[in-house]
């Protein structure tokens, strides 16, 4: 496992797609994904899942054909992040996890730097955006105000987050207290 300030991850938009970069100490993985799901949402809810009773969660990107598929096992307060490849999103959609598909990346990361780091990718998108310039540029889906809400309270809360932008945070402090 790499430190928790070596995961990054970034979600860019362009046009009708997205571009995510994810990275640790020792590697990246990137890809483009297409505007057929509601990706982002989709990875905000998967992140809220892990500060629940779920062991794992599932996310699936439609990248036309290809399906990149993100495998995101609890594993004590780490996530075991494991990216595969499934080169037909048509046939793999809801297949098996490992069955059929090439492992592209996998980490290991404390889960609060995985939810930091999804979240100020997210935030990122809406600061620079703004929900109406993402609703333009995703075309399909609006940006996903309320996925963002829950994982963003639940890390703030719960993570005891070394940014200081988290730990100075009304919601950081608010269990805390009572």
């Amino acid at each position: 496992m790499t430190g928790a300030d070596d995961l990054r991850f970034s979600w860019e938009l362009a046009g009708s797609s997205a571009t995510y970069r994810i990275a640790d100490g020792a590697s990246e993985h990137s890809a483009h994904v297409g505007y057929c799901t509601d990706a982002l949402a989709d990875l905000l809810y998967a992140v809220t899942g892990l500060y629940g009773g779920s062991s794992g969660e599932r996310v699936s990107f439609d990248l036309e054909p290809v399906e990149m598929r993100w495998l995101l096992r609890r594993e004590g307060s780490d996530v075991a992040i494991t990216v595969f490849e499934f080169p037909d999103g048509v046939t793999s959609w809801g297949s098996p996890d490992e069955t059929g598909g090439t492992l592209s990346w996998s980490s290991t990361q404390p889960r609060s730097a995985l939810g930091h780091a999804v979240l100020e990718a997210a935030e990122s998108v809406l600061r620079e955006h703004g929900e109406a310039g993402c609703l333009e540029k995703w075309m399909r889906y609006p940006f996903p105000v309320a996925a963002l809400q829950d994982p963003r309270r639940l890390h703030r809360r719960g993570d005891d987050c070394p940014h200081e932008q988290c730990r100075n945070h009304p919601d950081a402090t608010d269990e805390r207290e009572g």
